[in-house]
């Protein structure tokens, strides 16, 4: 499954390596359109015939097509759920090392892990610091434990979804994945596989977040507030982290005035109200074609 804006040329060449360049080729592929204004629905239609296209009427942004887009997968019966965002470009073993680290991650009740995550890259070779999850040793082969992980490229169990429920609309963008996966893997499984790579074709490794910051700080703070993701030990440590992290963003900006600003709003919707429910986000999931 692809999420995808207004962005149809990365959009084009990550379906091209989905349909043509693995070597296990996703049995579905489903294309979420947030209501993209440049073409990316004819492209869809016109270029990649096979690909379900679920449109939006209206922008919900990466978590509200995230979520749109799972709950239509798991109404077709799906079994797993590769998720990645359109600027994400798989390579040719990255689903078929997916599968068989689900395979060897199954447990003593024959469980597959909640999730397998591929490692990701920018496009110089190099680990995408925006998607390199904390790791710890692994019993599996060629793969290493996570606590959370990002929609660049995740392999989702289905049975998980269903049982922990989908991404949180509301939020919008940021920190969706990491509180949706954070949900799945408390006191479940959750894998690093090293040998399924993907390009995270990024404009550069680094990224000052500007105005977007509002959503990282909101977010963060509906996280550790409303949500039951983080056990009450891990709330502390990842708070703690999370300010060092907003810390040497500040330090870094080249407009600290404007992230400042971000902060502040961000604290403040963070704390005035929780995200809405997905139905009162989500009120039209969209049209769905082949």
């Amino acid at each position: 499954m692809v999420v995808t804006h207004d962005r149809r040329d990365l959009l084009t060449e990550a379906l091209t390596a989905l349909l043509y360049g693995q070597t296990r080729p996703p049995d579905t592929i489903v294309v979420v359109d947030n209501a993209s204004s440049d073409g990316t629905p004819h492209l869809v239609r016109e270029r990649f015939p096979a690909v379900r296209l679920l449109e939006l009427p209206r922008n919900t942004g990466g978590a509200g097509g995230f979520a749109a887009g799972i709950a239509h997968a798991l109404d077709l019966g799906a079994d797993a759920l590769w998720l990645m965002d359109d600027d994400t470009v798989p390579e040719p073993h990255a689903l078929a090392a997916l599968l068989a680290a689900r395979d060897r991650g199954r447990d003593e009740r024959g469980r597959p892990p909640a999730l397998v995550a591929s490692r990701v890259v920018w496009t110089d070779g190099r680990d995408h610091p925006m998607n390199t999850p904390r790791s710890r040793p692994s019993a599996v082969p060629g793969c290493a434990r996570i606590r959370s992980a990002s929609f660049v490229s995740v392999l989702v169990d289905a049975e998980a979804v269903r049982e922990r429920g989908l991404p949180i609309a509301d939020y919008f963008l940021w920190n969706d994945d990491f509180e949706f996966t954070l949900r799945l893997l408390r006191g479940r499984a959750g894998l690093l596989c090293r040998d399924s790579v993907v390009v995270h074709r990024t404009a550069s490794p680094a990224f000052d977040p500007g105005r977007r910051f509002f959503y990282e700080v909101r977010n963060k703070v509906w996280l550790f507030t409303r949500s039951r993701c983080l056990r009450p030990g891990e709330r502390l440590l990842y708070a703690g982290a999370t300010a060092r992290r907003w810390a040497r963003t500040l330090a870094g900006s080249a407009d600290r005035a404007a992230l400042l600003r971000a902060l502040g709003r961000g604290l403040w919707a963070g704390l005035r109200s929780g995200p809405r429910p997905n139905e009162a986000v989500l009120t039209y999931r969209g049209s769905a074609s082949r």
